[in-house]
């Protein structure tokens, strides 16, 4: 199973839980995360995690690139750690 880093690239959370530049990776448990965002990026996390290559742009990668359900305040990327 392929190790995933997200990174936070924007943040306006509404909560204060999260700041731009903070890394998490993720192996087997969910990183701390908001319920909200996790459950938004879930998916994509685990298929990265799976190996699979995602549509990114015009190509596919294994990365991922999302925005907070709560109106798009906090915008994450996600890759596959080689």
């Amino acid at each position: 199973m392929s190790r995933v880093k997200l990174t936070i690239t924007e943040s306006k959370c509404r909560g204060g839980y999260f700041k731009e530049g903070q890394e998490f990776i993720v192996e087997d448990l969910c990183p701390p995360l908001c319920h909200e965002l996790w459950n938004a990026i879930y998916p994509s996390v685990y298929a990265l995690q799976n190996g699979a290559t995602l549509d990114y742009g015009n190509t596919r990668a294994k990365m991922f690139d999302a925005k907070c359900p709560d109106g798009g305040r906090v915008c994450i990327h996600g890759e596959v750690l080689e």
